[in-house]
């Protein structure tokens, strides 16, 4: 069974930085790609970062120079670093994997990030 389970999510004043992790277990996390969506109150959820198991990563064009997306396959763990946040980016932040061989895509349950002063 696969799971996801986010950490680290809270309220940041803008400008400010947050590091959120995301845990997996029940697939094998080193051939998985791996990333972070998001969704804010009446918009659709939408690319934030993802990274292969080759370390390659992808951004979406909103957080590109501010957020970086890392793994660390000895913990099963992926994370997201964020800086110079800004209320645009206040949302429900969202792990997700696929991997081979049905490169179904699984979700966590989502950690809420909000930036407000």
């Amino acid at each position: 069974q696969v799971r996801l389970v986010e950490s680290g999510g809270g309220l940041v004043q803008p400008g400010g930085s947050l590091r959120v992790s995301c845990v997996a277990s029940g697939i094998v996390f080193n051939i998985n790609t791996m990333g972070w969506y998001r969704q804010a109150p009446g918009k659709q959820r939408e690319l934030v970062a993802t990274i292969d198991n080759e370390g390659n990563t992808r951004y979406g064009d909103s957080v590109k120079g501010r957020f970086t997306i890392s793994r660390d396959d000895a913990k099963n763990t992926v994370y997201l670093q964020m800086n110079n946040l800004t209320p645009e980016d206040t949302a429900v932040f969202y792990c997700n994997t696929r991997g081979p061989p049905t490169w179904r895509h699984y979700w966590g349950q989502g950690t809420q990030v909000t930036v407000s002063s």
